[in-house]
């Protein structure tokens, strides 16, 4: 299947970074390769340090960013890592970066990825091919109390407990394997009248398991600290966010870095050695238009925050 991917606020996440033509930028997430090859585009004798560890997007992406192959570096890595590797690859600095955490198009359309309950694949949803954990791993080997604490902490589901009991019950009678009898086994534990809603009863344990999988919650503080520690004054970090839970914790990064003084608020000045590192660029998230949304309903949640280091 061909990579493909629309990327969500495209425009608007490389103008907030203001590219220099001859700046080092970092992508964090290069996906489809949307927003890289916006940023190629601007620069001149810039160049462009591009993340991902699905080894499909950096083939798919690298064929489609070709042209720019002078000014574009490949790294297979999470972006976790992004802090020990631009010590290497940027040793003076980078000029900015940007993170869409969102999945992409190809990860959730591909059956065989297993990140969708519309089809029938194998438990997977493993974003590096190579990881040795996949969803199969978790759902089979997680006791009961860690998978409502699963479903609950990042799926917001509200039925996590009966979801987890039915998923022990369940594999108690055989191994689950498949995307289709997990489905079936998270709708057996959902009240007739909680079937009735418009989203798929599925959808937020598989968010859950997903985000559990890729450890997609845990990375983000640490790609953050590490992007900050890179990046040259002036430099801008813009994150697109997809849901709640990752939303608070970018806000949660900024305001350590710009808003992080730990003393009490009647002291007439600041005793804790806290000094400003970044400034947030926008007071509130911006999000897409209606007409991006009406061309891309993947788009409606995504929320994109700017800071600059100062």
């Amino acid at each position: 299947m061909a990579f493909s991917h629309t990327s969500v606020l495209l425009h608007e996440t490389v103008d907030a970074l203001s590219v220099k033509p001859e700046g080092v930028y970092v992508d964090c997430t290069l996906g489809g390769g949307g927003h890289a090859e916006e940023l190629l585009s601007r620069l001149t004798t810039g160049r462009l340090i591009a993340f991902d560890q699905d080894e499909e997007a950096l083939a798919a992406a690298g064929k489609r960013l070709e042209r720019f192959q002078e000014k574009l570096t490949l790294v297979h890595s999470n972006f976790e890592n992004a802090g020990e590797v631009l010590k290497e690859l940027a040793p003076d600095g980078i000029d900015g970066a940007m993170m869409d955490l969102g999945v992409s198009s190809h990860q959730l359309d591909t059956p065989e990825r297993g990140f969708s309950y519309h089809s029938d694949a194998p438990l997977d949803m493993r974003m590096d091919q190579n990881a040795a954990r996949s969803a199969k791993d978790v759902v089979n080997g997680a006791t009961e109390v860690e998978l409502s604490r699963i479903l609950w902490e990042y799926g917001e589901e509200k039925n996590a407990r009966r979801i987890a009991h039915a998923i022990v019950e369940a594999r108690k009678v055989k191994e689950i394997e498949t995307t289709a009898e997990l489905t079936s086994i998270i709708k057996s534990a959902f009240r007739a009248r909680d079937l009735a809603g418009e989203k798929h009863p599925a959808r937020r344990s598989f968010q859950a398991i997903r985000i559990e999988v890729n450890r997609e919650l845990e990375v983000i503080p640490r790609a953050i600290d590490g992007l900050v520690s890179s990046m040259k004054k002036g430099g801008r970090l813009a994150v697109i966010t997809f849901h709640s839970l990752e939303d608070r914790l970018v806000k949660e990064s900024i305001r350590k870095y710009s808003d992080g003084c730990t003393c009490p608020p009647d002291f007439p000045v600041c005793v804790c050695g806290f000094r400003r590192t970044l400034k947030p660029i926008t007071a509130k998230p911006i999000i897409p238009s209606a007409h991006e949304i009406e061309q891309n309903a993947r788009s409606r949640s995504a929320k994109l925050r700017v800071a600059e280091k100062v």
